[in-house]
């Protein structure tokens, strides 16, 4: 039930993240997931385990981490498209 939940918040997450910086995120919901359980290790990472904890993700670091993936993504697709 925990690796669930896990997923769920990391959709959450990452699609709370495209809506603050209103931009798409590659891949829909599947991208959600990824975005932000790979930005919850990111933000993991830099900022430990700060704030609330939900299914095992923290939740600011979690949002800032898939906020910077999403920035960064979005900045390597535009240099591919052009």
């Amino acid at each position: 039930m925990g690796f669930i939940l896990m997923i769920i918040v990391g959709g959450l997450i990452g699609w709370l993240a495209g809506v603050i910086l209103s931009r798409d995120i590659p891949g829909g919901k599947v991208g959600n997931v990824i975005a932000g359980l790979i930005g919850s290790a990111i933000g993991g990472s830099l900022l430990g385990d700060l704030g609330p904890v939900v299914g095992g993700v923290a939740i600011i670091p979690a949002l800032v981490g898939s906020i910077i993936l999403i920035l960064v993504l979005s900045f390597i697709l535009k240099a591919i498209r052009k």
